[in-house]
């Protein structure tokens, strides 16, 4: 039945599930990339639709920017939809000199500032990962279509303008390739509830170099990451 944020029919959610922080981008995802495809919610504007990709039902829905945001979605997907699959298809910001503006990158994990985990898991730190079998279908999808992929860490913050003078020296030091604002409340709703998931990202702004993307190539041309998804959506099913 439809929950508070998605006003869809239990039977109107796919198994496996898109998601992308803009709603616009879920519906460019579902013209573009899925067949069939019908509008399944539409609550505040959180657009979501469910098609085929080859043969694959897959839904696509936004979850709007940060992780409060996100959490809602992704909650709801898979306590009353039942959703067992989630691959966040989202744009971040590049942290490492070894990555570049359109580059993808697979999350193998999620660093963060929130304490949204730390409330779910006792006050303790929670290693936010990712499925292993989706990270290697993905890592197999993006060779085989041939686009390049970096796999490697990322910061989720809550905070999209960082107070902290030194955020990005620490950032560098660790190894982080990224920032962004969802993965890491991602991977641990997805924990908590059995099911599985994974972040592929594309790098949209530079905070080192200053190159960013426009609005619109956010929206519409960021479509390396969205094949990667779907086709390991397709390979991990088996």
């Amino acid at each position: 039945m439809p929950t508070p944020h998605i006003g869809a029919a239990s039977d109107a959610i796919a198994e496996a599930v898109l998601l992308p922080g803009d709603p616009l981008r879920a519906e460019h995802i579902a013209r573009h990339f899925l067949k069939e495809a019908e509008q399944v919610t539409a609550v505040r504007n959180m657009l979501g639709f469910t098609g085929r990709y080859r043969s694959l039902p897959v839904t696509v829905v936004g979850t709007g920017m940060g992780m409060p945001s996100a959490a809602i979605y992704i909650t709801e997907l898979i306590r009353e939809y039942g959703v067992q699959r989630l691959i966040r298809v989202g744009s971040c910001g590049g942290v490492s000199a070894d990555v570049a503006v359109r580059d993808v990158i697979v999350a193998t994990g999620a660093c963060t500032d929130s304490a949204m985990n730390r409330a779910k898991y006792g006050g303790w730190d929670f290693a936010a990962v990712p499925d292993y079998e989706l990270v290697a279908a993905a890592h197999t999808a993006a060779a085989d279509i041939g686009i390049p992929a970096r796999t490697g860490l990322v910061h989720s913050t809550d905070t999209f303008y960082q107070p902290r003078a030194d955020a990005t020296d620490i950032w560098n030091r660790m190894g982080v390739l990224a920032i962004e604002m969802e993965t890491a409340a991602l991977y641990s709703i997805a924990s908590e509830h059995r099911a599985r998931a994974l972040a592929v990202l594309t790098v949209s702004d530079h905070l080192g170099s200053g190159e960013e993307t426009s609005s619109e190539e956010r929206e519409k041309t960021l479509t390396d990451m969205t094949r990667i998804a779907l086709e390991a959506l397709v390979a991990d099913r088996g």
